[in-house]
């Protein structure tokens, strides 16, 4: 891991609490002076009475000196000023200095938390993803920037997590059907008794583990290349009709509907959206097979597609277990199963995370409902083709309704 030291090794540096103290140094100095300025011309402007005596008036002095008026009024200006400047200058360097050094002390209190957020920052692995600012002091700015920094760092942390327990589980899924080759193998070569038809069922094995493997490998490119498209332009902008994808889908698992005998009903209206067509024909294609996959012998699947003026829906809804409301969001999760993660069984659980991907690529919205009995409804909401396609959005899960409100599909 490569690691960026914001530090200097330079001993001088301009650093907003030196600036600050220097700002405030030269405001206070600067203001000092004008007052020195100022009080200078008010004493050389006000201190001249003798102006307004006739030439040739003297005056008697308290030492007995006696001079005349304007030479005497001349000497108390010239003292006057004199004094004015030398400790008008004095106490200007006085009170400078003060100010100066009570602004490097209250600079340093005030920016003390964004010492905080750098001594923070420093600290943060990707091991040790759990410090936090957690300030407490007046709410100002500089508590809105450490409330933002822990939110952000609180993401990050979710993020690191989230793709740790991807990585964890994309090894396992892979895992899994490596073993599997590698132990009917191993256990086919090792027995001397082994015939052709041993052979044979070997070979049927790690056939059917390298295609899991191999639908694994292409599901994650899948959602990789879907999620690098979210939020911009996609790669291609085609006309089509969200209907099309569902029949082509119910045609592609007819053997397996026919196998478990379940009970197909469609209401496949025209439902036109802008996007790119292999990308809407796997949404489709997941959630048709995902309703075959986890759905019981002799179950039900309804799917129905529509549109209004602004946005086109797919609704594709099928009886089987039950699904507590608490687990809906996971399910849109990689490697998620109905609610169980990781069992090895009906797919590789990248089904409804494909899905998510592809609505948000296409500036949609997905959403999940629990149904009464047993069985899931999800709903995917699109932009419709007659208006123009949102270029990025957000895929938000909603676990109790849909997004676009379409009518509801029939129930049990």
């Amino acid at each position: 891991m490569t690691i960026y030291d914001a530090r200097r090794t330079a001993i001088f540096r301009p650093t907003l609490r030196l600036r600050l103290t220097l700002l405030n140094g030269i405001l206070l100095v600067g203001a000092g002076l004008v007052l020195v300025v100022l009080a200078y011309i008010l004493v050389d402007g006000a201190l001249k009475p003798a102006d307004q005596l006739q030439h040739g008036t003297t005056v008697v002095l308290q030492d007995g000196r006696e001079v005349d008026a304007h030479t005497w009024q001349q000497e108390l200006v010239d003292s006057a000023e004199w004094e004015l400047l030398t400790r008008g200058s004095l106490a200007l360097l006085l009170i400078g200095a003060v100010g100066v050094a009570g602004a490097y002390v209250v600079a340093g209190r005030s920016l003390r938390p964004l010492q905080r957020v750098t001594t923070t920052a420093r600290r943060l692995s990707v091991e040790s993803m759990d410090a936090r600012i957690s300030y407490d002091g007046a709410d100002d700015e500089v508590a809105e920037l450490a409330k933002t920094f822990d939110a952000m760092l609180d993401r990050i942390a979710a993020a690191f997590e989230t793709q740790k327990r991807f990585v964890a589980n994309a090894s396992h899924e892979l895992r899994t059907p490596l073993a599997v080759m590698r132990t009917e193998v191993d256990v086919t070569i090792d027995d001397p008794d082994a015939d052709v038809a041993e052979f044979r069922r070997m070979a049927t094995v790690v056939r059917d583990a390298s295609m899991r493997a191999n639908a694994l490998v292409e599901s994650l490119l899948l959602l990789a290349r879907t999620e690098a498209q979210a939020g911009r332009r996609l790669g291609r902008k085609v006309d089509t009709d969200l209907a099309t994808g569902v029949t082509m889908a119910l045609s592609a698992m007819g053997r397996e509907i026919q196998r478990i005998k379940l009970d197909v009903s469609t209401e496949l209206a025209p439902a036109s959206v802008v996007g790119d067509p292999a990308l809407l024909e796997r949404l489709a294609g997941n959630l048709i097979e995902n309703a075959v996959r986890y759905n019981h012998l002799g179950g039900r699947i309804w799917a129905r597609t529509g549109t209004d003026e602004t946005l086109a829906w797919l609704v594709v809804a099928n009886t089987g277990f039950e699904v507590e409301p608490a687990d809906l969001p996971a399910l849109f999760e990689p490697f998620r199963r109905g609610g169980r993660e990781r069992t090895g069984a009906r797919g590789t659980g990248l089904g409804l995370s494909i899905v998510r991907a592809i609505c948000e690529a296409h500036g949609g919205g997905v959403s999940a409902v629990a149904l009464d009995g047993g069985g899931l409804e999800v709903t995917v909401s699109l932009p419709a083709a007659a208006v123009t396609p949102v270029l990025s959005g957000t895929a938000a899960v909603v676990t109790g309704g849909t997004p676009t409100q379409p009518a509801p599909a029939p129930r049990r």
